[in-house]
């Protein structure tokens, strides 16, 4: 659910780019994100220990500020598809830390053929027919670093939620971070309050999309995610970013889906099922092992 919702993220962007400007389109989709979640829930969060600050110091710097300043300023110097491919690596990136900094999640051949097989899929919709990758070397050095913060982020949350916080004011205390660390790119770049903007029904709906679905529910939802499932077994989904990316693309800006696309399709998934069989097979296995209700 979280990644059809992310999946569709790039739409509403590209429609409120022509209005706004990337940070623009930052600051205030996670200001209604935190102001939903303050509405969901507006008790304060009670630290079981003053050092578990920096954690959420750490998510707010991570995946709220330097992830998103990351990817679109790297938007601005390489090519979407390169960038789109190499965000796409995420879940490598997710893994490498998961493996170095957790102790109870490692890596399993498994999940290396599978992120294999996703990436030749993830690079044919990309490249989509259209034309081959170029390097970039600024854009794509920002892109990628834009992965690890993402891994460091997903790590960060895996270990807020072994001391058993509420999940949404986890996520909550992260947007607060997460805004105030973006204070120097509003006064450094050619930021705008003007509201009349969102007067055009188009900007509102959209905003209101990345604000309360992409933002405040998403965060919520893969947060509790990685809380359930660990940081590894979550981040193979973000392979159905770009699958998603596709058919939203077809339904709503009615562009085309080639053959290469459906191929590329195609194999992201079974990179996406690749990895995820291990962990399947031994959730079957659980529950054949548990004996039935007695009467």
């Amino acid at each position: 659910m979280t990644m059809i919702i992310w999946g569709m993220t790039f739409v509403s962007t590209k429609v409120l780019l022509r209005s706004f400007t990337p940070v623009e389109i930052l600051v205030f989709r996670f200001m209604i994100g935190l102001f939903a979640l303050i509405l969901l829930n507006p008790r304060p969060l009670k630290l079981q220990c003053r050092s578990h600050e920096w954690y959420f110091v750490g998510i707010g710097l991570t995946g709220i500020t330097l992830y998103f300043l990351l990817e679109n300023i790297a938007l601005t110097y390489s090519y979407a598809s390169n960038v789109g491919v190499i965000t796409s690596l995420t879940p490598f990136f997710v893994a490498i830390c998961s493996h170095f900094i957790l102790k109870d999640e490692k890596l399993s051949p498994r999940f290396l053929v599978g992120f294999l097989v996703a990436m030749v899929g993830i690079l044919l919709i990309h490249i989509n027919g259209t034309h081959a990758l170029q390097l970039n070397p600024r854009g794509d050095i920002l892109a990628i670093l834009a992965g690890v913060v993402w891994g460091l982020y997903s790590v960060l949350i895996r270990k807020l939620s072994q001391f058993h916080y509420n999940t949404l004011q986890v996520t909550r205390r992260g947007f607060v971070y997460g805004l105030l660390f973006m204070l120097p790119a509003i006064f450094l770049t050619d930021f705008k309050w003007d509201l009349t903007r969102l007067a055009q029904p188009q900007n509102l709906l959209n905003l209101l999309f990345l604000g309360l679905g992409a933002s405040a529910l998403c965060f919520v939802s893969w947060n509790w995610t990685i809380k359930v499932l660990g940081v590894i077994r979550s981040s193979v989904y973000i392979y159905l970013g770009p699958v998603i990316a596709v058919i939203a693309s077809a339904l709503i800006l009615s562009e085309r889906i080639t053959p290469l696309a459906i191929l590329g399709t195609a194999l992201t998934l079974s990179g996406l099922l690749i990895s995820q069989f291990e962990n399947l097979s031994r959730s079957k296995s659980a529950k054949a092992k548990i004996p039935p209700p007695s009467a």
